[in-house]
């Protein structure tokens, strides 16, 4: 076996038929660095299974017990090239295992897995050529707008009386649900799966709670050992009528408690915002326009932000699903400005009913090669970005006393007009604050003192000034990120620089230290 990639077990042993969800059977994993207990799984056909994670080189002892058993050793080598291990939340940005930097660059297929397999195979195409590492779909099936057909399998069998019998799982859902997260996982792409979504009308969102913690019990031995798989408890969960927040609240600490590797773990809203905070969560999962709050979000969380649901790109009679391309690539590139990250979706009409956002196919849209463009620059930048502070804005809205210490570091000229500004700001009511401020935020952050990056949205600048460290030198380059070009403006640039620019919208300013 090799580090960072799944291994497996298989015995033989009984038929089961009735109950076998749950059944006896765990496997000691022991190294010099590492100690797990996993559960095993039933696979049908008197086939038992038990898959591990190593995560350490060297030689593992295991020890099966329960239903089945056996014991052995295997020796662990060094990962391929390409296996980084698991995805981590380090900050508030993402890294794999191996330290190496992870930038998501999402889409959202919700119903991937649902559909027939000569559309699985079109999507997976698709994927195979597009600029996204990361994929939101859900386990169940969506009954929704434009998604009404029935999928080839479901997770469950079923009882005499029509109900779900979550204990016994139907082996060929899971067969072919594996395959298809698998051949994603393959290319290189994160599965952020979706455990639970209210757009329901088999009765899965109404299980009752013993049910969903069976459910998930099977799901994360089965899954867990995967290294490319995110935990999203739910799209948009507050929309469900089935859960109380104590019902999240405990499915939360049963993934968390469950899953032996501690994959990202994240609750996604449609209005409100799961508490991110809370120490089982890995980062915010949020549906949100209000971008110019992400550096307020990413230092009252302090854990990576991904805007997962920002609208979609197409032509659909609802608000949601009909921004135009250009504005997709914009919301992007506010995301990165701010040290966040963003997920893209497609929602273009078609006679056969299959859009992207729901059931995959072909992009249609004119965002993906513009996404693959900033894929591009973010992944050559020295590090993570993180929002740039201490604006006049910012300073303004401070209490008065950090107010006046701020202002030392200003140049004396403007202290009249920043406590005027702060006056007018102090007498305002909060929401009406936030709202009025939001138009006049800056999209800018920076990777340390390595590389500053702003982008101007719709602004129209005939020039501009950029304030850089005065004890480092930098490259500029001007960005059309809708063009896709790349300029070099200046070099050896430092301190407070002014640029020329076109006077024109959708340009942003990078400056990388030389």
């Amino acid at each position: 076996m090799r580090q960072y990639e799944t291994f497996e077990l298989t015995f033989r042993g009984d038929m089961l038929t009735e109950a076998y969800a749950q059944i006896p059977l765990t496997a000691e994993f022991i190294c010099k660095e590492e100690h797990k207990t996993i559960k095993g799984f039933y696979d049908g056909d008197g086939i038992y299974k038990v898959r591990f994670l190593p995560r350490f080189q060297g030689e593992y002892h295991w020890k099966v017990s329960g239903i089945v058993t056996g014991e052995g050793s295997e020796i662990c080598k060094a990962p391929l090239p390409d296996a980084h291990g698991l995805v981590k939340a380090v900050d508030t940005h993402f890294e794999y295992e191996d330290k190496s930097l992870f930038f998501p660059f999402g889409t959202t297929v919700y119903a991937l897995a649902s559909q027939d397999d000569a559309l699985v195979e079109e999507t997976l195409s698709t994927l195979s050529t597009a600029p996204f590492n990361k994929i939101r779909m859900c386990v169940f099936p969506k009954d929704y707008d434009y998604n009404h057909n029935e999928p080839p399998y479901y997770a469950f069998e079923k009882k005499e009386d029509g109900s779900w019998d979550v204990d016994r799982p139907c082996l060929k859902f899971w067969h072919r649900f594996e395959n298809i997260l698998n051949r994603i996982i393959k290319m290189g792409i994160q599965v952020d799966l979706i455990l639970f979504h209210p757009y329901d009308r088999w009765g899965f969102d109404a299980l009752d709670q013993p049910d969903n913690l069976r459910y998930l019990d099977y799901l994360l031995s089965r899954l867990s050992a995967n290294p490319g798989i995110w935990w999203s408890l739910a799209n948009e969960y507050d929309l469900s009528n089935s859960k109380t927040l104590s019902d999240w609240e405990e499915i939360e600490a049963f993934v968390a408690k469950n899953d032996p590797y501690g994959h990202l773990l994240s609750c996604h809203n449609c209005f409100c915002f799961w508490d991110a905070k809370r120490p089982n969560i890995s980062h915010a999962s949020l549906q949100t326009k209000g971008f110019s709050e992400l550096p307020r979000w990413i230092a009252k969380y302090n854990k990576p932000i991904m805007i997962d649901e920002c609208c979609y790109e197409g032509n659909l009679p609802t608000f949601w699903g009909s921004i135009s391309g250009r504005e997709m690539v914009y919301r992007f590139w506010r995301c990165i400005a701010s040290g966040a990250y963003c997920t893209h979706g497609e929602t273009f009409q078609s006679d056969d009913d299959v859009i992207w956002w729901a059931k995959g196919g072909v992009l249609k849209g004119e965002s993906p090669e513009r996404i693959a463009f900033l894929r591009e620059i973010v992944e050559a930048l020295p590090g993570p970005l993180t929002p740039v502070t201490g604006g006049v804005l910012e300073l303004a809205q401070m209490s008065p006393e950090a107010m006046e210490e701020g202002l030392k570091q200003m140049d004396p000229k403007m202290h009249r007009f920043i406590r005027a500004i702060s006056a007018s700001i102090h007498r305002m009511e909060q929401d009406d604050r936030t709202a009025h401020i939001a138009g006049e935020h800056e999209w800018a952050s920076r990777a340390g003192e390595d590389a500053y990056l702003w982008f101007n949205d719709r602004q129209c600048f005939g020039e501009q000034t950029l304030q850089l460290p005065e004890d480092k030198q930098y490259l500029i380059e001007l960005i059309d990120v809708w063009a896709m070009t790349r300029t070099v403006i200046a070099e050896n640039a430092s301190g407070n620089t002014r640029i020329c620019l076109p006077g024109k919208e959708g340009l942003a300013i990078l400056a990388t230290r030389c």
